[in-house]
This record gives structure tokens, sequence and C-alpha cells, in this order.
């Protein structure tokens, strides 16, 4: 047994002269909720593709939980994909039984399932309709629960939040949670670097077809901090060796807002108490980068090919 439910090995992956997929390696641990990111045409619906054994890679290997990637681990993983795939026609109850019978079900318990997630998901007026007569919000509902029915190892959620408003976003975000919590590990891609920041545990970025960062969220963050705080005072700030001021405002209220840069001999603590005895503090927070700033900064770092 492995520490990780997937191991990525150097996959290469290429589509007549495009290179989708170059040298990619991750591993992704087992309980946590791990952020595919890049930009559109990087790369990660290949890589997802090739997890689901919908393509193979050209060179290199995947592992799940420790053994080989095969047909054998299918039952074990669940997929949302980003352009859904129901059957129009079918009616949903007649939809997710067959769903679940696929993934190794049986009906005794496919309908047990079902009934539980029916009424969490107060959706049990919905057995008998067809699913062309469902909003895409409600389509997509039936679409995540037919993903996690099985109750899969690795779920793999391709911009889970797409059509959702924000209170159906909220219900799926606590299932999510609660999975990870129950011990299946996520994967998912989204651009919704809000998303990233409330839920990720890792995150991977490809761009270009190469993986430019990956790790635990908040080592990135901490290894892109850039050792600035923002200050919201009154009084004159002045100059210090603690310390050197990167720009400065007047606010509407006549209060100023400074942003520093602390120098790397000074502790916080140091700081503080040096300004305490020069202004009045009304504010003072470091500036922790965003996803957002993160993803922007590593991308715009790779260079051109």
């Amino acid at each position: 047994m492995s520490n990780n439910i997937l191991e990525v090995h150097n996959v290469v992956k290429r589509y007549a002269e495009h290179t989708a997929l170059n040298d990619v390696s991750l591993n992704i641990p087992k309980g946590v909720i791990y952020g595919l990111l890049g930009p559109n045409g990087a790369g990660k619906t290949s890589l997802i593709r090739i997890i689901n054994q919908i393509t193979g890679p050209d060179e290199g290997k995947i592992l799940f939980d420790g053994e080989k990637l095969s047909a054998q681990h299918i039952k074990q993983i669940g997929y949302l994909p980003e352009e859904r795939g129901l059957y129009k026609k079918m009616k949903v109850g007649e939809q997710l039984l067959y769903l679940a019978q696929l993934k190794g079900l049986s009906k005794t318990e496919a309908l047990e399932k079902l009934k539980e997630w029916f009424i969490k998901f107060d959706i049990k007026s919905w057995w008998g309709k067809n699913i062309e007569d469902l909003s895409k919000g409600m389509q997509q509902k039936i679409q995540f629960v037919a993903t996690v029915l099985h109750e899969p190892q690795l779920i793999i959620l391709d911009e889970p939040f797409s059509g959702f408003d924000p209170i159906n976003a909220n219900l799926i975000r606590d299932e999510i949670l609660e999975l990870k919590a129950k011990g299946s590990t996520i994967l998912f891609s989204t651009h919704r670097m809000d998303t990233v920041e409330d839920l990720c545990d890792y995150v991977a970025l490809i761009h270009k077809s190469k993986k430019v960062l990956d790790g635990r969220k908040l080592d990135i963050k901490e290894s892109y901090k850039t050792h600035t705080y923002t200050v919201d005072y009154k009084g004159e700030l002045g100059s210090n060796n603690d310390f050197t001021v990167l720009s400065s405002a007047v606010q509407e209220d006549g209060f100023m807002k400074s942003t520093i840069r602390l120098n790397p001999e000074t502790s916080v603590n140091k700081l503080i108490k040096g300004l305490i005895d020069v202004i009045e503090i009304r504010s003072f927070g470091e500036n922790i980068p965003s996803m957002n700033d993160i993803f922007i900064s590593a991308v715009n770092e790779v260079p051109e090919a």
C-alpha cells in the first residue's frame, strides 16, 4: 500500500505535432483535496483523460495506490467531466441505477444509496423525470450523485461548480468536504481561484504541457511571500532601518495606508514595537499572496517557447 492514491511518473502525451504533456510527474496523497490548475490548453484535460484510461500515455506510467493503473481500478474512480454526459431521454432514476451498476453496485445497494442522496439533495420528485426536462443545474446535481454514488477512493471533478448558483455551489462544496472526511481523495480541475483558496490542501500548476509547480498549498504560499506588510495609521511613518516604504496613500478619513517591506534581520514584533512609538496604528497585516497572484506569477515566469 502507498501513501499516495495516485503517482504520475514522467508522463508524455502527444497528438500529431502537438505535445499535450511533457514529462509531467505528480504525487497525490490519500485523503486530500488536490487542485489541478492551468490555463486553457495547458494539458490538464489530457492528464485527466489518461488517469481515467480514456487514452494512454505515450511515455511514463501512472500508479494507483502503488499498483500500475489498469482497468480494475476504474471502479475505484469517480469522474465528473466538464462536458456532462447524461442520456437526455432516460429518466433520472433509471439512469442512476444503470450507472451505479456499471460501477459494481448491486441494484439493491444502488437503490439504498440513491434514496439517501435524493433525501439529502431534496430531489425525490425528480426520480421519474427525463434528464432533458431538468435545468442545467439540476442535471449537474444528478451527475454529481452518479460520480460519487459508489464511494470511490479517487474522485475527479472537472470544473465541478460550473453552472451552479451560489446556494447549490455551497451544497456541492460541503459534500466535497464530507467525502474527504470519509476518506476519499478529490482531484479537481478549476479556474476558480477562490475555490482553490477555500478547499485545496495541495495544488499543481501545468502550463504549456509542463508542470510549473506543485506541493502543499501552504508551502507554496510561503515560498511566494513578499515579506511586505500594509499599515493603516495616523502620524508620520518616517524612515527606519527596520523597513522600506514601498508606497503610501492618504485615505478619505485622513488616515494613511502604506505598504512596507520588512528588512531580513528585523522581526515582526520588533517592527510593530517600533511603529507604535511613532504612529497611531489602526490596522497592520502581512500581504499574503493569493493563489490567483501565484498562478499569474508562475505562468508569467515560464519562458516563451
